[in-house]
């Protein structure tokens, strides 16, 4: 528990340090891509502390200059560090309202252009959705857990309609990512945190503006097929 503790205090320090700078930034950028990349670094700063290790796959997929939805499975609490640090494009998360209750953290999120969505207040969801949609016209990529939250026993839980409804709205396509490795590191009902090697796998864009709304349905069984699919392949004990 030393080394854990070790780990919990420069989470702390370096929220708290890097927090501040990110939203004095967030006062001059219009954008928020600064206070983006603030985050990179206090991500990679957690990993480094913790000696997490991480490989990518599928980069190429991807077109930095395009929007996406990126859609990922929600393991741990380091997939946030480890989607923040080795994602290397901008995006906005599209985080749960209670997040940004956290001082300082909070403070910087909103600096950074992130939308709030409260999953107990349907009307104010919808219009964090509306918020989110929004910015993706203007060129902005956002990462969403389709869970909801983290899993406790290293399934893949059912998604949430939300972000579905937000893709077929906005036509742009979503980006399914494959986390593995990070439940072993930090487990949702764990204090203890453990060394380990995350892989990140980001499979092809899958085109949204064939789906309506009444049809979005059937884009949330493609996507979780993919994303279950790739999360099994690498898991073959499981």
């Amino acid at each position: 528990m030393i080394r854990t503790t070790y780990i919990i205090l420069w989470v702390l320090l370096s929220t708290i340090v890097l927090g501040i700078l990110a939203i004095i930034i967030s006062l001059f950028s219009r954008t928020g891509n600064i206070v983006h990349r603030i985050a990179r670094i206090w991500g990679r700063g957690i990993l480094f502390v913790s000696r997490i290790r991480v490989t990518v796959e599928g980069l190429a997929q991807i077109d930095p200059l395009r929007s996406y939805i990126y859609m990922s499975n929600h393991q741990s609490n380091f997939d946030i560090p480890v989607l923040l640090a080795h994602l290397p494009v901008q995006f906005r998360w599209l985080a749960k309202a209670e997040l940004f209750k956290i001082p300082i953290f909070g403070r910087a999120m909103r600096g950074a252009g992130y939308v709030r969505i409260d999953r107990f207040n349907r009307e104010s969801a919808i219009d964090s959705i509306n918020e989110a949609a929004a910015k993706m016209k203007d060129g902005v990529s956002v990462m969403i857990f389709p869970e909801g939250t983290r899993s406790r026993d290293g399934n893949i839980s059912p998604f949430k309609k939300g972000g579905f409804v937000m893709a077929v709205d906005s036509g742009v396509p979503i980006v399914p990512i494959i986390l593995r490795g990070t439940l072993p590191i930090m487990g949702k009902s764990s204090l203890r945190i453990n060394t380990g090697d995350v892989s990140l796998q980001i499979e092809k864009p899958i085109e949204t503006t064939g789906y309506t709304r009444e049809t979005k349905n059937n884009l949330i069984e493609m996507v979780r097929s993919v994303i279950c699919q790739g999360f099994e392949k690498g898991n073959p004990e499981r």
